[in-house]
């Protein structure tokens, strides 16, 4: 297969091809079976140094212009992307051309990434500006209910964006802390304790 695509920052074993990463990402849909948008399937590439940013957008675009992905939205009326038949002949057929090392990779890393989406749908962050600094607002939704609602203060929004992150990380064992301590219950604090120990 001949290489017509630019190779910065991919690793060894990488994707050189353009109608490999178009195969790449019609397999990406189709193992994950789920309304996908771009920056999803994107960084999913990106995080794994299979293709650079251009290439992979490239071939996303070029996917949806010749039908075989179109856009659409999911039961929650978030928009994204869906895999047509056309999409899924191509995946099907042609997913064999592609190493498993390069499958593998991809879609361990959209999963993880459709997993961090789902958090941030069901818990908040909010940075306001304050005269000195940043309130970092952080809200742990159990659905249709807040479990809880706190504010930090962080001096720079470079902190503030770090605290964000973090708290994205594991909001389930935010909240059991919080609540271990409230509670005083000392045999889910020792559980609690114990588990960020084993996150950091």
């Amino acid at each position: 297969m001949a290489f017509d695509t630019f190779d910065e920052g991919i690793l060894p074993g990488g994707l050189r091809s353009k109608n490999e990463i178009k195969i790449l990402i019609c397999y990406l849909f189709n193992s994950v079976k789920e309304n996908i948008d771009k920056e999803i399937v994107i960084n999913s590439i990106l995080n794994e140094s299979l293709a650079n940013y251009f290439e992979a957008s490239s071939a996303f675009d070029e996917l949806v212009l010749n039908g075989s992905l179109e856009e659409q939205q999911n039961s929650i009326g978030e928009s994204g992307f869906v895999l047509t038949d056309k999409g899924k002949m191509i995946a099907n057929q042609l997913e064999t051309n592609l190493a498993y090392t390069v499958k593998e990779k991809a879609y361990r890393c959209a999963t993880k990434l459709l997993a961090q989406k789902k958090i941030e749908r069901e818990n908040k962050v909010e940075i306001n500006k304050i005269d000195n600094g940043y309130n970092v607002v952080f809200t742990i939704s159990g659905g249709s209910t807040d479990l809880l609602k706190f504010t930090l203060y962080a001096p720079s929004y470079e902190q503030a964006q770090m605290m964000k992150n973090n708290f994205y990380e594991y909001p389930s064992t935010v909240y059991s802390v919080m609540l271990a301590l409230v509670t005083k219950d000392k045999d889910s604090v020792g559980a609690a304790l114990e588990e960020i120990y084993g996150i950091f």
